[in-house]
């Protein structure tokens, strides 16, 4: 319990971190590249950065899936059998659009 309360005071942090380094860039770069852009502020910036998560979904936790979910599906994958692995696609056609086979001309 003590190491959560410890753990979000960093993620704040790096939050607001992340927002300053947004707003910084934003500055330097935007008004130089496109005529008439204007320079933003912290909030600005963190609205920014809230907007982008929403429009993309980054930021990913533990549930996302992201780098730790693909590494061990593929430890899962490389485990499988032969057999398993066309059992898997079998069974994956039901849910999934059918693979192409790529032709060979």
């Amino acid at each position: 319990m003590k190491r959560k309360l410890l753990f979000l005071p960093m993620i704040l942090l790096g939050v607001a971190l992340l927002a300053w380094v947004v707003m910084m860039l934003w500055n330097w770069v935007m008004p130089g590249v496109f005529a008439g852009s204007m320079q933003i502020d912290y909030w600005r910036a963190l609205g920014l950065l809230v907007l982008c998560r929403i429009l993309f979904g980054g930021f990913r936790g533990r549930h996302g899936g992201g780098f730790h979910g693909g590494r061990e599906r593929w430890q899962r994958w490389q485990a499988m059998t032969p057999e398993e692995r066309a059992q898997f696609h079998k069974d994956r056609s039901a849910y999934c659009r059918p693979h192409k086979e790529p032709t060979h001309d």
